[in-house]
């Protein structure tokens, strides 16, 4: 049966490129398909047999600059080529659901989230649009028709999909609200094997927080609660608010970066929690701190309802707010947490048992598909 995986672009590294590899691992003859691919920022990707890239490889700059692709993708994916595969597996936030396939293909889409300034984070991202985009003039009132048109065509190319698979319960609930779709939840895999505890470490004083430095990810709202709280706090992370975030902290609060693998499961080790304030499609960075021994003062919402057991791996607060987390901070600190529970619940989301889930769907479908 020839395979083939869809990704939006690839051109950098994180959590939905983990997921890339482990399909390879499950599918190694897969040829990738994506709308611009960058070589020298995604080495990862050489493992595939082929990429194959759209038409927007060849426009100067897209490669990296990705900003300004989104009235295009649509396009770039309807004219990729997947004629001749019998399995199509889209892993998407954004347009890799919208290619066409021969009628007898099975699409399986693993959505990572419907598209985030299209529908749950619209608002948000036009209040706090990319730094690349904010110097175009009368950028809100541009972009309206553009959003217009993408919203309509995702609709349609939700449909394309034969099986939806979301990475979460909370991105279920997405795909139905925004899409009218059902779907089933296999978890992202994660790759516990640098942070797994191992002998017990002596905890530090200080809590932990680690993301990319932008907007949706609310380090400000750990800032402002850390501010107050007076209690030493590591930022691990870079992005485009950093420089602000900086200005914001008092002196009780440590910005690090350029970690290596071994550094920073060092960190997750030895932190008194991790917190974890935005909404997040899933929210790799809180198993890991699980798997290290630390628990988890999550926000109420998105994938750490997934991944967090209250009261056994971490604790919630309710509100976005200072004061909310300051609250459960203080709650924390009365509490003890049994790290083999903290272990055992990051080990459910492995990336074993993630392949073993999707190959069982996959097989399921396919045996419908074939009868």
């Amino acid at each position: 049966m020839k395979t083939a995986i869809v990704y939006d672009r690839v051109n950098k590294w994180g959590g939905a490129e983990r997921v890339l590899l482990t399909l390879h691992e499950i599918y190694p003859e897969a040829h990738l398909f994506t709308s611009v691919y960058s070589a020298e920022k995604a080495s990862w990707a050489k493992v595939f047999p082929k990429v194959i890239t759209s038409f927007l490889q060849k426009v100067p700059f897209t490669r990296t600059n990705h900003e300004f692709l989104g009235t295009f993708t649509p396009l770039a994916f309807e004219t990729l080529d997947l004629q001749s595969y019998d399995l199509v597996i889209s892993v998407t936030s954004e347009a890799a659901k919208g290619v066409l396939t021969k009628p007898q293909a099975v699409h399986i889409c693993y959505c990572l989230t419907p598209t985030r300034y299209l529908w749950s984070e619209h608002d948000f991202y036009f209040k706090n649009p990319p730094r690349k985009l904010r110097p175009i003039p009368f950028f809100w009132h541009l972009s309206r028709p553009i959003v217009g048109y993408l919203r309509k065509w995702e609709k349609v190319a939700a449909h394309r999909p034969d099986y939806f698979v979301a990475i979460s319960n909370a991105v279920k609930e997405r795909i139905k609200k925004y899409y009218g779709r059902e779907s089933v939840v296999i978890h992202s895999p994660v790759e516990f094997e640098k942070f797994v505890a191992g002998e017990p470490v002596k905890k530090g004083d200080y809590f932990l927080y680690v993301s990319r430095l932008v907007p949706y990810k609310k380090a400000d709202l750990a800032i402002e609660a850390f501010n107050e709280l007076g209690k030493p706090l590591v930022i691990v992370g870079e992005g485009s608010e950093k420089r602000k975030l900086r200005r914001l902290a008092k002196k009780n609060i440590t910005f690090i970066d350029r970690l290596t693998d071994r550094q920073l499961a060092d960190y997750y080790k030895r932190a008194k929690a991790f917190i974890f304030p935005q909404i997040e499609d899933f929210g790799i960075v809180a198993l890991e701190a699980q798997a290290s021994g630390t628990p988890v003062i999550a926000f109420r919402g998105g994938g750490a309802l997934d991944t967090v057991i209250e009261g056994k791996t971490g604790i919630f607060f309710d509100r976005q707010e200072k004061d909310s987390l300051i609250k459960a901070v203080r709650k924390f600190e009365k509490m003890t947490f049994n790290t083999k529970d903290l272990v055992e619940n990051a080990k459910k989301f492995s990336k074993e048992n993630f392949q073993k889930k999707f190959s069982a769907f996959v097989s399921d479908v396919l045996a419908v598909t074939i009868k």
